[in-house]
This record gives structure tokens, C-alpha cells and sequence, in this order.
């Protein structure tokens, strides 16, 4: 798709966190975030849907609901896409440890969910590196649906999966999206070598469990910032 193999050895590490929403990812991966700047490492963040090149047409498709489950998906390859080919890889190349916040995983759960060939999306998707280490927060539905629905007086139409039909009411709609893609990812879970922590646990404890598992994997010190005096 870029011109690059997926398989191109790089200095740096690509770490990803995946799960529901309200699973508590993106609060750990800012705690792991933090932890490794203020040892000194150099780390780079990367978020899904972010790139500014695509987010004004993204934003206008789901606006007026023009989007297909296959321009859905096409829009968010190349969201990807740009951030992977002017941030991602080139920070791996730099010696950075990369941190995403979803990565294709996050694609394969919810296109698939929304009726796209698993195959299809696997070779869209084939240009991206696997990460070094995956984090799949595994977070009852109940438990993620109970941290999204309280914090939320509105669902948007997509983000409640409205455009699948399931049902006329936005946050019936949302538990049902939510429950097929959490079915999405158990199915992955092994096949993709996931490091499965428990979503319930404290946040102390997830966090402990995350950086061991960082630790014991990656020779951070490589990582280090040389120092300018």
C-alpha cells in the first residue's frame, strides 16, 4: 500500500493497547506514557482516527451518514495509513518507542463486525508492522457499557453502531455493537499473541502489571535520551 514491508527490521518498539470502549486502555497507556519520560525515554503517542489529513472527511461522511461499511473501513485504512507512514514507522526507524492507542486490531473487531471480509481487512491492513507487545485490556461488557453510558449524554450515530440496524434505540444499539466486537477481539486473542489484563482490577494494579510486562520484554535503557551537556 506505502511501499513498505511489514516485516522491515527497525531500532525502535511499537507498543499497542486494544480493548472496548471503557475498557481502560487509554488511561493506561497515558500511565505508561508518562512512566517512560520520566525515566528518560524517547516515546512517541499515536492515536486511532487522528490524522489530520483525513479527519475533515471523515468527520463530514459520518455527519450526513454517507458512509458504507466499506468506505467506513476505507477511510479509517487510510487514517492509519497516514499516521503509520509519517509517524509510526519513521519513530521506529528514529529508535523511539511507540505507543498506540488501537491499532488494526481495533479495525478487524469493528469492520467486521459491520460485515467486512475478515481476509479482505487482513490484507488491507497487511503493510502494518505486528506490535512488540499488544495490551488487551479484557473488560466485561457490562463493566465497559456502566463507564461509557454514565459519562455520556449522547451517543453518536456510529459510535452507537446505529448504521448496522441492530435497533432504533442509540444505547441498546451501542450494548449490541459493543458485544460483537468484544466477541471479535476473544476470538483474537490468542491467534495474535494479545497480553490479556484484566479490566476490572485496580488501576494501580493494571498499570504494575503493564510495565513489568514492558520491562521484562524491552532493554529500555537503549531507549534513553542522550543527554545535550
Amino acid at each position: 500500500m506505502i511501499g513498505i514491508g511489514a516485516d522491515e527490521p527497525v531500532p525502535g518498539r511499537l507498543i499497542a493497547v486494544e480493548g472496548l470502549d471503557g475498557s481502560g486502555k487509554s488511561t493506561q497507556i497515558y500511565l505508561l506514557k508518562r512512566w517512560l519520560e520520566m525515566k528518560g525515554l524517547k516515546v512517541f503517542f499515536s492515536e486511532w482516527n487522528s490524522s489530520f489529513l483525513v479527519k475533515k472527511a471523515t468527520s463530514k461522511g459520518k455527519k450526513r451518514q454517507l458512509l458504507t461499511p466499506t468506505t467506513f473501513s476505507l477511510i479509517h485504512s487510510t487514517d492509519f495509513a497516514d499516521r503509520y507512514e509519517r509517524q509510526i514507522l519513521p519513530l521506529l526507524k528514529a529508535g523511539f518507542i511507540v505507543l498506540c492507542d488501537r491499532y488494526i486490531y481495533t479495525a478487524f473487531a469493528r469492520d467486521a463486525v459491520r460485515g467486512c471480509p475478515r481476509p479482505w481487512l487482513h490484507k488491507l491492513y497487511s503493510f502494518a508492522r505486528k506490535p512488540d507487545i499488544t495490551f488487551f485490556f479484557n473488560t466485561p461488557l457490562q463493566t465497559a457499557l456502566g463507564r461509557i453510558l454514565g459519562g455520556r449524554p449522547q451517543l453518536k450515530y456510529h459510535e452507537a453502531g446505529m448504521d448496522l440496524g441492530l435497533s432504533r434505540d442509540p444505547y441498546e444499539s451501542f450494548s449490541l455493537f459493543q458485544g460483537k466486537i468484544y466477541q471479535e477481539y476473544l476470538a483474537m486473542k490468542d491467534g495474535y499473541s494479545f497480553e490479556e489484563i484484566d479490566g476490572t482490577a485496580l488501576i494501580e494494579t493494571q498499570q504494575q502489571q503493564v510495565r513489568e510486562i514492558v520491562g521484562e520484554r524491552i532493554d529500555l535503557a537503549r531507549f534513553r535520551r542522550r543527554s545535550s551537556i
